[in-house]
């Protein structure tokens, strides 16, 4: 059962709509429904083959008024001057220099002490990256460069009323170009400082309103290095003096997610031997919907036949996006969910859902009207998205380009998905993307271990498996309200591990107790909040809320997935955990009751010892295995 990895959300539940988000920037009887997988007003992805070139909308219907940002450039171009990446002379195209802006990223430690990216703005700024979702990272890079140097960009979905869409630089509009409906003339409402330049930097003109805005209703964007209540608005204030281009993100950011960028009226499909920094990585295990959306930082080439390559992603609940090792990343680019050729929950080979390895394609004008093309340069390396086998070949083609792991790092690649799946939990405890991150990278261990040494799953999981491996068992998603929580913390982990360790202790002789899976049971936490007012820690304990508008809010009792794993008791870490046998290791000889002054002599495994025990008395400790003082 798949999970939620990552979708632009904007989180709407009964406290608010649209208009508790953005109050009257939307007409709500033009605006998109709410889609209640996602909880979001997501438009639709029509998943055409659009060819080379992408129709967007005419140019004679589109009105100044709508305009987010001036075009006066074009991605082919070439441009003498030094920029933020690049030196002068470069003979680089702008679309390189988007490529190289990703590049020279550097990398940072977050706010949560995750390494993430630190972008470069064209003023000399150097910032940490927003908190965002992963399909929004995406966009964000791409809208802020084009606006930053004046190049076009729009994105394309499909609207229930109106048919296509297109949302860009020259405002939110439909195939003629005319206004949708619902949505603001930016030009003419929001102002554009960009004349100020560097000047600003001594006296940065602020748009209170932008400033003010959230993405979520429970406040997940905030940007914990630029002080209380900062959130998305604020960033986009921060770094941009166009400040159409920041409310233009917040309506982009809402309307769009993966399946957008999966399709091929936005981007298309890759040859893997041209990839680059900036390019994305889409995994999709359903035609509609969530997905996850990773953005190529770093390409190294090895050798003449080899390169390695790094990803950034966000997450949900917001992230500053995680920069991803070369062997972490390794995984994401062989998972089948990047169009491989196995057969996916929907039926069909993943390699026909939109996944795998893209780069944005940029617009044109031509016979009067918007197209967004794949770039000239790049049509020797562009595949057809009707292509089916040679899609699904990527995945074969990148493992050839990363090169044939040993056998030890084959181990240690999979062994390191699993830790950083279970250092995610560590943070997020309520998180089932991690958890099924975490099955996933074990279902492949067994295979991989049984191929090469010959073990059996119960093998794998007696020397692997670990008892956060069971408290955090994978649920399935739409069966599961703990999937929908946004806010549990570091510390609610360690009450929860806690409580199970306390259990374990606590157990009767002989008896081993199966860990408590942490998920809901009544619809509530109970067993969790009652241990955690207990010890002092009810402060810690967080309420249940949700990230999203969540269907299964009504939920008693969640569902686990079917994991076939060993039986925790049968694991010799499972044994081991429990209580030790209440025996007399000491032969017979009885201490209780016999302190000589203020000590106590006792035994352990024929070892002859000494404890304080002042003027209590002593006896034998059930807990310790050995007399000691009561």
């Amino acid at each position: 059962m798949r999970t939620l990895f990552c979708f632009v959300a904007v989180l709407l539940s009964g406290c608010g709509g649209l208009d508790a988000v953005y109050g009257d920037q939307f007409d709500l009887a033009d605006a998109v429904p709410i889609d209640r997988e996602t909880g979001k007003p997501l438009l639709d992805a029509q998943g055409r083959n659009a060819g080379l070139e992408a129709p967007g909308p005419r140019t004679s219907g589109l009105r100044t008024s709508t305009e987010v940002w001036n075009v006066y450039r074009r991605w082919y171009e070439l441009d003498a001057e030094a920029g933020m990446a690049w030196p002068a002379d470069s003979g680089l195209t702008w679309d390189q220099k988007y490529s190289a802006w990703v590049d020279a990223m550097e990398k940072i430690v977050g706010d949560d002490g995750t390494m993430t990216v630190q972008l470069i703005t064209p003023l000399g700024q150097t910032v940490p990256s927003p908190r965002l979702e992963c399909a929004e990272m995406a966009m964000f890079l791409r809208t802020t460069f084009a606006a930053w140097y004046g190049l076009p960009f729009f994105m394309t979905a499909y609207h229930p009323t109106y048919g296509d869409v297109h949302f860009g630089h020259f405002g939110v509009v439909k195939p003629d170009g005319s206004p949708l409906p619902g949505y603001p003339n930016y030009k003419t409402r929001y102002p554009d400082e960009s004349a100020r330049g560097v000047d600003a930097l001594d006296a940065w003109p602020s748009d209170y309103d932008l400033a003010a805005r959230k993405l979520t209703v429970l406040a997940d964007d905030y940007n914990l290095w630029m002080g209380d209540e900062k959130y998305a608005g604020a960033y986009f204030d921060h770094i941009l003096l166009n400040k159409r281009v920041g409310h233009f993100l917040h309506v982009l950011l809402t309307n769009f997610g993966s399946m957008h960028l999966a399709y091929s009226e936005n981007t298309f499909d890759l040859d893997p031997s041209a990839m680059r920094e900036g390019d994305l990585l889409v995994h999709r295990w359903q035609r509609q919907g969530i997905g996850h959306v990773m953005v190529v930082k770093e390409v190294d080439q090895v050798d003449a036949q080899h390169l390695s390559a790094e990803i950034v992603f966000g997450s949900m609940p917001r992230i500053q996006p995680a920069w991803y090792s070369p062997d972490n990343s390794r995984y994401y680019f062989l998972s089948e969910d990047g169009g491989g050729k196995e057969i996916s929950g929907d039926g069909v080979p993943y390699s026909q859902l939109g996944g795998g390895l893209k780069r944005w394609r940029t617009p044109v004008v031509k016979g009067g009207r918007w197209l967004n093309i794949i770039p000239v340069a790049d049509r020797p390396v562009a595949i057809d998205s009707n292509d089916q086998e040679a899609i699904s070949a990527r995945i074969e083609q990148m493992e050839a380009l990363f090169g044939e792991l040993s056998d030890e790092d084959r181990l240690a690649q999979l062994l390191g998905a699993i830790e950083l799946a279970r250092d995610n939990l560590s943070r997020k405890p309520a998180s089932c993307a991690n958890r099924t991150r975490r099955e996933e990278a074990f279902d492949e261990l067994y295979t991989f271990l049984e191929n090469s040494q010959g073990m059996t799953r119960d093998q794998v999981d007696a020397q692997y498996r670990t008892l956060e491996d069971y408290v955090y068992a994978e649920l399935e998603y739409n069966a599961a309200k703990t999937c929908c929580w946004n806010s549990t913390t570091p510390d609610m982990h360690t009450i929860i591990m806690d409580f199970n360790r306390d259990r374990a202790a606590s157990a009767a002789p002989n008896e081993c107790m199966d860990p408590v899976v942490f998920k809901a049971r009544d619809g509530d936490y109970a067993l969790f909040r009652n241990y955690a007012v207990a010890t002092g820690r009810a402060d810690l304990w967080r309420a249940w809320s949700e990230d999203e508008t969540c269907p299964q809010r009504d939920v008693q009792d969640d569902s686990e997935a079917n994991t076939p794993w060993a039986d925790w008791c049968d694991l010799p870490a499972g044994q081991t955990a429990q209580p030790p046998v209440q025996q007399d290791p000491c032969g017979g000889v009885t201490f209780e009751g016999q302190c000589d002054g203020d000590q106590l002599s006792w035994c352990e495994n024929d070892t002859v010892n000494t404890a304080q025990c002042g003027a209590g008395s002593c006896g034998w400790d059930a807990g310790q295995s050995y007399y000691n003082c009561l």
